[in-house]
């Protein structure tokens, strides 16, 4: 059993699962038998071509002025920040797991999570939101607690630089795509028909693809994603059985908008401090931002909007013509709204305390300090929360797009 968790703890299960999608450290001798199309001679060539550009210090994405990567090559990091070229072979992999790997980033949450509560069900979406806040900041937590490096580069190839930084176990995309994709099946299969079986399919293969883009990235190693899916399933089953509850309090409590925001500022002020900067704090404080300001959101509509507990199940509404252009009306109409609030608000933020602590604006160590990054990020995703669920539903009832 040690050996097995050792084993999956290591890289090379990684290196192998990249090598069979197609995906190559430039210079591998591999680089030209796998996935089709490749010349044999071509793995020496690129190794020759990039030799001393991973020496030097860390350069951008794209390799130094001297080592272009040749017609073919990409180019990453290595563990040490040096440049990585690697070499793919199949691009269906390659595009399948790097749409797969956003599904577990700003991106996605700040669309589908918004789209949920505007075009779906309001419970639906609350629920979804709450257990993502918290698997997130268990997840994000521990990484800085067990302090688990990331796979080895080389063997392994890595496809993305910005979460390098951070630390490996769990892994938090696997955490966030299993609570999602089930709490989502969860929330619905005793409020709407459809084939159970067919839903809990797309929760697996949801969850799955987010799981493996971990390892073909790089970014994981095999038990950091396991890890963090089982994780995430046992604070589901946990949670499970309060759900009601846990609703009922945030829309009913008088003390609901202060804790919502009180708690999780306490929260992100007290995150685990570690030796060197990296983006975990700004991501908590990211995520808890926009819980607290959607929480705070739920709770006002409910007390001055309709009340979310009316008894009345509406159903999946008939698609028709006209409900797909209402749901992509209501849709593109708040994501440019939360877009415009997002970037309206972190210049308004950050432009404060560039004021308040006298640093510049392009100052990056300034705004990577606690008593900088902390409001700056906690203002902005708490204001982009409450825009989502307050202010584009009042938005779409002028609009006439309810």
């Amino acid at each position: 059993m040690v050996r097995l968790l050792q084993a999956l703890r290591g890289s090379q299960p990684v290196a192998r699962f990249q090598r069979c999608c197609g995906l190559f450290p430039a210079g591998d001798e591999g680089g030209g038998g796998g996935g089709g199309g490749g010349d044999p001679a071509e793995g020496p060539r690129l190794r020759a071509a990039c030799n001393g550009a991973a020496a030097g210090p860390p350069r951008s994405r794209g390799g130094s002025a001297g080592c272009r990567p040749p017609k073919g090559v990409r180019s990453g990091r290595g563990s040490q920040g040096c440049p990585q070229k690697y070499v793919v072979k199949n691009y269906f992999y390659y595009y399948l797991f790097k749409f797969s790997a956003a599904l577990g980033e700003e991106i996605f949450y700040i669309t589908f999570l918004p789209f949920t509560y505007w075009n779906i069900d309001h419970s639906v979406s609350r629920r979804m939101i709450i257990i993502w806040s918290i698997v997130m900041y268990i997840g994000q937590v521990s990484k800085d607690i067990l302090k688990w490096p990331r796979p080895l580069s080389p063997p392994v190839v890595k496809l993305e630089m910005r979460t390098d930084a951070e630390y490996g176990m769990p892994s938090t995309h696997a955490m966030a795509a299993t609570a999602i994709s089930f709490s989502f099946l969860i929330a619905t299969m005793n409020q709407y028909k459809y084939p159970f079986e067919l839903g809990l399919m797309a929760a697996f293969v949801f969850s799955t693809l987010v799981c493996l883009s971990r390892l073909y990235t790089g970014m994981h190693t095999v038990l950091d994603v396991i890890g963090g899916a089982l994780i995430s399933a046992v604070l589901l089953v946990l949670l499970y059985p309060a759900w009601d509850s846990i609703d009922h309090l945030l829309l009913t409590s008088p003390f609901c908008p202060l804790l919502s925001i009180a708690v999780p500022l306490v929260l992100c002020y007290n995150y685990p401090k570690l030796d060197y900067y990296s983006p975990t704090r700004g991501d908590t404080t990211t995520i808890l931002g926009a819980g607290a300001g959607a929480t705070v959101g739920f709770w006002l509509n409910n007390q001055y909007a309709a009340p979310a507990y009316t008894g009345e199940n509406l159903g999946f509404p008939l698609i028709t013509g006209t409900t797909v252009v209402l749901v992509l009306a209501r849709f593109f109409t708040g994501l440019s709204v939360i877009l415009l609030t997002r970037q309206l608000m972190k210049n308004v933020v950050l432009g404060t305390l560039c004021y308040c602590y006298k640093f510049p604006i392009s100052d990056l160590e300034a705004r990577r300090r606690l008593e900088v990054e902390v409001p700056y990020k906690f203002v902005t995703y708490s204001s982009v929360g409450f825009t989502a669920t307050v202010i584009v539903p009042l938005l779409h009832g002028l609009l006439g797009l309810i």
